[in-house]
């Protein structure tokens, strides 16, 4: 126990509290100029030999020599943002899930191992929502031989920063030889402020199909999959969105996916020369009144962290971070 800043602090953490959210001080070299100690909150994923490995809701682990701990405490879980609607984990990843949906599909337990000719990682990774039916290592061997077979690189998706969040599949998938590749923030907000803003949503054109023209503003649209198509039109009510540009490519693109109260956004694309006019708001506002009329209230959708753009129009929306989302590969080296 010691006294710092004049308060009694005191450690109050041990091994037992492992999948539990914490928040501890220590002494680190990496602390900045002039001081001695250093904070971090995240989930303590385990307590292994002297060392602490802490997950941070960005999915960041933190590893801390047990020696240098100052002082530690369990805390409640981090309330939510009430910008938006609530929404539970479960509930959203599911969600997200049927937006996006592979070409072939098998149960493992309760995850599902997806494979979409690896047309993007979501597709063509393995979703771990609950028990998997065997241990742990089991289940990874398994979903290393499945992708395997198929010839595609072994992925899961796992999600961070929320109750119900999977830090303890992370921590044990970094401790398997699995490592991080990609990490994106999944956001939420209400609907009905997006379809009331202030859009002239005339030049937008709304169709069930997606056609040659939109796919030319797609970015991810590189190389010709027979997987493209299949994912795109996947799921229960399904809007492509666009806005005629000078030429046969889009100026503008979206993708609008309506699921019981949930709108999920995807692909919304600018050219790149007419960025900052407005067009993304416009395609967002004209799919968003489109799920208001199908009875969605609640919208969500993914951006990666460094996307800086996306993320300052998503927040002048209402958007908030729900959770984040990650990608583990498994690799051999």
């Amino acid at each position: 126990m010691e006294l710092i800043g004049g308060g009694l602090v005191e450690v109050r953490i041990t091994s037992a509290d492992v999948g539990k959210r914490v928040s501890v001080r220590y002494v680190t070299d990496s602390a900045a100029a002039g001081e001695k100690f250093t904070d971090a909150v995240g989930v303590l994923t385990s307590w292994d030999s002297g060392v602490l490995l802490i997950t941070r809701k960005s999915g960041e682990a933190v590893r801390i020599a047990e020696s240098s701990l100052v002082a530690g405490k369990v805390v409640p879980p981090a309330p939510a943002r009430r910008r938006g609607p609530s929404a539970t984990f479960p509930e959203l990843a599911r969600a997200t899930a049927r937006a996006w949906q592979p070409v072939e599909s098998e149960p493992l337990g309760e995850w599902t191992l997806r494979a979409a000719d690896g047309f993007t990682r979501r597709a063509n990774s393995a979703l771990p929502l609950g028990d998997p039916g065997v241990p742990v290592a089991e289940a990874l061997t398994r979903v290393r031989e499945w992708y395997a077979a198929r010839k595609l690189p072994a992925y899961v998706q796992t999600a961070t920063g929320a109750e119900g969040t999977q830090e303890l599949l992370c921590a044990e998938l970094d401790r398997h030889g699995w490592r991080r590749e990609v990490s994106a923030q999944v956001q939420i907000g209400a609907l009905a402020p997006i379809g009331d803003q202030d859009a002239d949503v005339s030049a937008v054109r709304l169709s069930r199909t997606v056609d040659e023209a939109w796919l030319g503003r797609y970015q991810r649209f590189g190389e010709p999959s027979p997987a493209v198509l299949p994912v795109l039109a996947s799921g229960p009510s399904v809007w492509f969105a666009s806005v005629a540009g000078t030429g046969e490519v889009p100026a503008a693109i979206g993708r609008c996916v309506v699921d019981g109260r949930w709108a999920g956004f995807m692909a919304v694309e600018v050219d790149p020369a007419l960025r900052r006019q407005g067009l993304a708001t416009t395609v967002m506002t004209a799919l968003a009144r489109q799920a208001l009329d199908e009875g969605a209230s609640a919208a969500w959708l993914q951006v990666e962290a460094d996307n800086d753009g996306a993320r300052a129009l998503y927040d002048g929306m209402g958007f908030a971070v729900h959770h984040h989302y990650h990608h583990y590969r498994w690799s051999e080296a």
